[in-house]
């Protein structure tokens, strides 16, 4: 944690961010635009909204910290401080990172990188969602090795737990598929801004 938590901004910044899940292939990620001065309690939720997670498990965040020649030291962050540590205070400047960790059990990581930063426009909505690939696996499936069977008993009929595991999901799931739309819907209802999709 860094000394006593800054608790206002100068002025908040409109933070452009990659949020990744780690270790899964092909990729599932997540382009998104916050406000730098929300707590890090505020932002859990906004991640598990665009990432499709169901807020059933513990989740943690920690600090990545780069040093020179090494590949980084984290520093996590307790839970009870959450509500208290705003954004701002662990991602300063672009290429800046933060983990976010969900599931303990199933032990889902994410790589929050921080992209670039701008100024906060005036009436500016935030959360936004800008850009994405794939579906976020379920809730439960096991991390990235269960994940990897349910993706392949899915895609095989004629597997023994074919039915039961399509029964499970809810009765199908297209791991291409993310809706971006969708998903700023659920922050902002049918709000756009101009020239967005």
């Amino acid at each position: 944690m860094p000394g006593k938590p800054n608790k206002v901004a100068k002025q908040p910044k409109a933070y452009q961010l990659k949020v990744t899940l780690r270790w899964v292939r092909p990729s599932v990620w997540r382009r998104i635009v916050v406000r730098s001065d929300m707590n890090l309690e505020d932002f859990h939720e906004i991640l598990q909204t665009v990432m499709g997670w169901t807020n059933n498990h513990m989740h943690g965040f920690n600090l990545v910290e780069k040093r020179r020649g090494a590949s980084g030291d984290q520093r996590q962050v307790e839970r009870d401080q959450q509500r208290r540590v705003r954004l701002f205070e662990f991602l300063k400047k672009p290429k800046d990172l933060l983990m976010y960790e969900y599931d303990f059990g199933d032990g889902w990581e994410h790589e929050v990188l921080l992209e670039s930063v701008a100024d906060h426009e005036r009436g500016a909505r935030y959360p936004w969602v800008l850009d994405g690939k794939r579906a976020c696996p379920p809730d439960d499936v096991g991390g990235v090795s269960g994940y990897a069977h349910f993706l392949s008993v899915l895609a095989n009929p004629r597997h023994p737990e074919h039915e039961e595991m399509l029964e499970w999901c809810g009765g199908s799931f297209d791991p291409k598929h993310v809706d971006i739309q969708a998903l700023n819907r659920a922050f902002h209802g049918g709000w756009a801004p101009a020239g967005c999709p």
